[in-house]
């Protein structure tokens, strides 16, 4: 078979093409989230219960009357049983619906509506082209990966992320889809830090971490063990808050507005488990705060979390799991100050997160490149502590 570079120029320019609109709608999705957190976050003092309650109502009422955008499941299933097509028109529903419940301070991100608008932006633009069977699909997991890295700046993590999601049984089955997305990841990731002014390097400052010995990766998989419990925790709980508002056969409007009603009252004594933790992170390592104090976020982080989740609310919980993972290797330190706070933060995060949601490989990179931690492997025994004992 002769090489024809036409079609290789051809493909690679959809490619790219797809991540140049992977980024621009991150990009213009970005901006309007941080305009309506920043118009939102003057309601202050008790007015956050009921601002997020209203919040809760409107996004209820927009996924009532527009249409029900699903879950990270949906992608899976369509990515897996329908060859790979991803249905665009539900995309207005889930861009007004998640933004108003991550703005409003649920403890939910933007990853997942990010992920599921282009993704469904990759089916839409390979059917224009006339793409069928595995380049089709191929399509729809490079405009995933697109909008994953986007917001997380990792090109390599989102490109692995957008194949680990679709379960660890069947990511192999789209290997042929890895330099799509790593294609669409690059170009979507130049285009949103153009737009957002991003600049490189770690978003989370922890503290420099000094590689100690060979002990060190039998603590990562101790500490890793310790995360997986906690992981555990959050999936019961999430079950527990799901038979309760699955009790009954109740309008989404008046699901997400007790959603919201819970949410607010938690965020006004407990300020910092408000949000999906991207810049709470930062303030929870930044701030010293008591072993009472901090067992306290702990605990109604995840409950926030299981509420958001199951309470009819959009986005997703990536962020806020680094976010407990983070509290726990606070915890952990507390007790055994001898231990590297850093290794300890660290491994905490990247193995609740593994643990959750099944994604050991792209989990390690991302954290590398969100915190800075250069060394790969204690991050890999963690998050593989994680996925094994999930």
């Amino acid at each position: 078979m002769r090489f024809n570079p036409f079609v290789f120029s051809r493909t690679f320019l959809l490619w790219a093409i797809l991540g140049l609109l992977g980024g621009l709608i991150a990009g213009v999705y970005w901006i309007v989230l941080e305009f309506l957190t920043h118009k939102i976050a003057l309601f202050e003092g008790l007015l956050v219960i009921p601002i997020m309650a209203i919040c809760g109502f409107l996004a209820g009422l927009v996924i009532h009357l527009i249409g029900d955008p699903g879950e990270i499941h949906l992608i899976v299933n369509n990515i897996r049983f329908n060859n790979g097509k991803l249905d665009p028109k539900n995309n207005p529903s889930m861009i007004l619906s998640s933004l108003l419940c991550v703005a409003s301070g649920g403890s939910l991100g933007p990853e997942a509506p990010l992920v599921q608008v282009t993704g469904s932006t990759g089916t839409w633009f390979g059917k224009i082209f006339r793409l069928k069977g595995e380049e089709l699909r191929s399509m729809s997991i490079a405009g995933m990966a697109s909008g994953f890295t986007a917001l997380f700046g990792a090109p390599l993590g989102g490109s692995l992320f957008s194949l680990e999601i679709l379960h660890h049984k069947h990511a192999v089955e789209y290997y042929k889809a890895i330099i799509p997305a790593l294609v669409a990841s690059s170009f979507s990731y130049i285009v949103f830090a153009c737009i957002v002014q991003l600049g490189l390097g770690a978003v989370w400052k922890v503290p420099i971490y000094e590689y100690s010995g060979i002990f060190d990766f039998a603590l990562a998989v101790i500490f890793g063990i310790t995360a997986t419990t906690i992981g555990w925790l959050f999936i019961y709980c999430t079950k527990f808050f799901k038979s309760l508002f699955e009790k009954r056969p109740i309008p989404i409007y008046i699901k997400t507005l007790v959603g919201g009603l819970l949410l607010g009252i938690i965020s006004y004594y407990l300020p910092i488990t408000r949000y999906f933790g991207h810049n709470e992170i930062n303030t929870l390592l930044n701030h010293t705060y008591s072993i009472k104090f901090l067992f306290l976020i702990l605990i109604f982080k995840i409950i926030t979390i299981s509420i958001t989740v199951t309470s009819g609310w959009r986005g997703g919980f990536i962020i806020p799991l680094f976010f407990v993972g983070a509290t726990l290797g606070l915890i952990i330190h507390y007790f055994f100050p001898s231990t590297n706070l850093t290794l300890a933060i660290i491994s905490c995060m990247a193995a609740i997160n593994a643990c959750v949601t099944r994604t050991p490989m792209s989990t390690t990179i991302l954290l590398a490149t969100l915190t800075g931690f250069s060394y790969f492997i204690p991050i890999l025994f963690a998050s593989l502590t994680g996925y094994f004992l999930a």
